[in-house]
């Protein structure tokens, strides 16, 4: 599920958002839509939670203390995932807003194109595949937990008999088989050989001549096999 939180105190303003919302299809999954008027502690816990998706849609120039900008920097010290928009009817604000605020996504002016820029944001946003979702194992000896988006590929290693999972930095061995892995992932990984399953979200490249992969990080894998060529091409044409 994504979570958009709109903090806006202008009742005319909310409506225009809510009606732009209400008219983007491109988010393919639940969408829960939250209003705020000011910096409150419900708010507080909604930024503090780490468990959810957020898109936070915020007007800069609020009738309290608390400004937009007050509230980002809140953001940031607790969730540096999130997206931040931020909406204003004075464009002057960008400077200020940019100078303050780290990892903005985008600044908006009311007036000047708000429905087509926030639409094609959240498209791109959507687009950028932004979540917590995460692979998890545990047993006796090992406990552990990693984004599946840091997951490059699984192997099963010949000699340990263990199953290697493989990440920008790190690798881990777990005592699972290939194929009880791939219930405890999603579907954006897929076997490619009956020993190797990829993100495939991660690969740049496929030769199935040669059997090999390049992943995004630059690094190839002699693991693939024409058997599931088919399934890998269904997903490539999903995406496109």
């Amino acid at each position: 599920m994504i979570r958009i939180i709109i903090v806006e105190d202008d009742k005319d303003m909310q409506a225009e958002l809510k009606n732009i919302l209400r008219e983007t299809d491109i988010i393919k999954e639940e969408i829960k839509i939250e209003y705020f008027t000011k910096f409150s502690k419900e708010l507080k816990n909604i930024i503090k939670d780490p468990s959810e998706r957020k898109i936070f849609i915020l007007d800069i120039e609020l009738a309290t203390k608390v400004s937009g900008i007050d509230i980002a920097k809140y953001i940031r010290q607790n969730d540096w995932e999130s997206e931040i928009i931020f909406i204003t009817s004075h464009d002057k604000m960008f400077e200020t807003a940019y100078r303050n605020v780290y990892e903005i996504f985008d600044f908006i002016e009311k007036f000047h194109h708000l429905e087509t820029r926030l639409k094609k944001d959240l498209k791109v946003i959507y687009k950028k595949n932004f979540d917590n979702k995460m692979f998890k194992f545990n047993s006796r000896n090992i406990d552990i937990q990693i984004f599946y988006r840091s997951i490059t590929h699984l192997y099963r290693d010949k000699e340990s008999r263990k199953l290697i999972i493989c990440t920008d930095n790190n690798n881990y061995a777990i005592n699972i088989s290939v194929a009880d892995s791939l219930n405890l992932l999603d579907e954006r990984f897929k076997m490619v050989h009956r020993a190797c399953i990829v993100n495939t979200d991660r690969v740049e490249v496929y030769n199935w001549v040669k059997g090999f992969f390049i992943l995004d990080n630059g690094n190839k894998v002699h693991m693939l096999s024409r058997k599931f060529k088919k399934e890998i091409e269904e997903v490539n044409e999903r995406n496109n």
